[in-house]
């Protein structure tokens, strides 16, 4: 029995291949070529570069052909044709000097469903609608003076964190899952307010679509074979999971509305720009919906993974970890406690998140952008349509910038002037241009606000006695890159009777 059934799975996957081939090989007979790329790895027929890329973390090889074939390298993709950035000054090429050229985004299938049509900030195309919610973003929703106004929320949401650490002093926890889950919890209070016990099943949703979207890399590469979409059965899991996610998005805000408005949320700024039906932007309840989710989604993975790396890092750098806690709590070892009104004091925090940052980006190879019409790059033609990946995981380590640039070293920072706010293109964990995150703020508030509190309550040890040399670093690539293993650890309540 099991023969035959085996003899049907090579048969029924012969017929596909063959019926893929026939397929795609019309489709890439329409495919333009040009002389004047960049170059690249050799390419296969069908799948072109694709095989390069297989078994490996995509940052990490794309770092490697790089070295052999340039910082501006073309990859045959499927039927898209790539070029991957390595170089800051490659980088600054792309994003600075043709940054409206490259400003447009890929129309991924998956991105279109999500988006509610390319109607949130980071897959909008390029134009009037995306500028002006753009602005609206940076100077209403996210700006400085709204991201403190969630003061309180963080505040309560990391001592609910602290509280459920220190009933487990002396035990393994999750430190990963927890941070995650509490930078859920920032995140979805400050967009829609009190919400009660619909917020689970938001965080829930959100999770949920976040990682079957990761699925769809085939048919991002196939984009012209709509049949990949019912073989693979990925489109009709995700459009299911997104008419649940759409109703129950429906149901908060009406809630919300109902009960206070959501007021000073960022749901209740959007929807009082929408009443207000301001001429320069029309916004639909629809478009606050793919905004919101924008903002989850960027907002807390950012927040949660960096975390996430910067307490591996410190515990793999005891030093690091014992100079960052000292800092901590020489600051606010008088108050008894700590606060965001003092973090501004924080400096070496500051650069051992800035470092956390450099070497584990959370988008290592930012958000792919496309080339809007033909132009030269570094004496080469980059054709419109073209896809551009940044990897700005290798420009982070680039040895012509970064001395040791493998090694978690945070004092390199403390007499830099280096920034992540993108004018030094060595350093671009956020981007860089128009498409710069525009929630760096509020992405790094809650970064600080939580490791400080984690390394002023608390000591840390890995379980078994296990050292922090040994602590298992590898990644997993997704819509952030993440720990492949999370990160279990033991808290030790730390004494602060004798801190002045």
């Amino acid at each position: 029995m099991d023969d035959y059934f085996l003899s049907f799975l090579v048969l029924l996957s012969l017929t596909l291949l063959t019926f893929f081939i026939l397929k795609v090989g019309k489709s890439f007979k329409s495919i333009g070529t040009t002389s004047n790329l960049p170059p690249g790895p050799w390419k296969l027929p069908i799948f072109g570069s694709i095989h390069h890329l297989i078994g490996h973390l995509p940052h990490h090889r794309m770092r490697e052909l790089s070295q052999k074939y340039g910082p501006l390298m073309h990859l045959q993709l499927g039927e898209t044709s790539a070029i991957v950035v390595s170089s800051p000054e490659i980088a600054k090429e792309v994003l600075k000097t043709h940054e409206v050229t490259f400003a447009h985004r890929p129309r991924f299938v998956a991105a279109e469903i999500v988006t509610y049509g390319f109607t949130n900030i980071t897959f909008s195309p390029y134009g009037d609608y995306w500028k002006q919610l753009r602005k609206i973003c940076t100077m209403e929703v996210l700006s400085a003076k709204r991201v403190r106004s969630f003061q309180s929320i963080r505040e309560e949401e990391v001592s609910n964190l602290v509280r459920y650490i220190s009933m487990n002093t002396g035990s393994t926890i999750n430190l990963t899952d927890k941070v995650l889950s509490m930078t859920y919890s920032i995140v979805a209070r400050a967009a829609f307010g009190d919400i009660g016990e619909e917020q689970e099943a938001f965080i829930l949703f959100m999770r949920r679509i976040m990682r079957m979207s990761e699925a769809f890399g085939v048919t991002n590469l196939f984009p012209s074979q709509n049949w990949l979409h019912v073989v693979t059965g990925m489109m009709h899991k995700l459009k299911e999971i997104h008419r649940t996610g759409d109703m129950l998005l429906e149901n908060i805000i009406n809630a919300a509305t109902a009960k206070n408005g959501g007021v000073g949320s960022l749901m209740s700024v959007l929807s009082d720009l929408k009443d207000r039906g301001a001429p320069e932007c029309h916004l639909t309840i629809n478009n606050i919906k793919a905004v919101i989710q924008d903002i989850f989604i960027a907002g807390s993975e950012t927040s949660s993974v960096t975390v996430d790396w910067a307490f591996s890092e410190m515990l793999k750098n005891p030093i690091v970890l014992k100079r960052a806690q000292a800092e901590v709590r020489q600051v606010f070892g008088s108050k008894g406690c700590v606060d965001e009104v003092a973090l501004h004091e924080l400096k070496y925090l500051k650069v051992v998140i800035k470092e956390t940052l450099r070497l584990h980006p959370p988008a290592p190879l930012l958000l792919p952008r496309e080339c809007g019409e033909t132009c030269e790059i570094n004496g080469y033609t980059i054709p419109a349509g073209t896809q551009v990946y940044v990897n700005a995981w290798a420009i982070g380590r680039d040895p012509k910038y970064w001395i040791e640039g493998d090694k978690f070293y945070p004092e390199r920072f403390l007499d830099c002037q280096v920034d992540y706010k993108g004018s030094d293109f060595e350093y671009i964990p956020f981007g860089a241009g128009k498409r710069i995150c525009p929630g760096i703020f509020f992405a790094t508030t809650n970064m600080e606000i939580l490791l400080a509190q984690l390394l002023y309550y608390f000591d840390w040890e890995l379980p078994f006695g296990a050292s922090g040399e040994s602590l298992d670093m590898s990644e997993i690539f997704g819509t952030t890159v993440r720990r492949k293993i999370d990160l279990f650890v033991i808290p030790i309540s730390y004494n602060h009777v004798h801190v002045a």
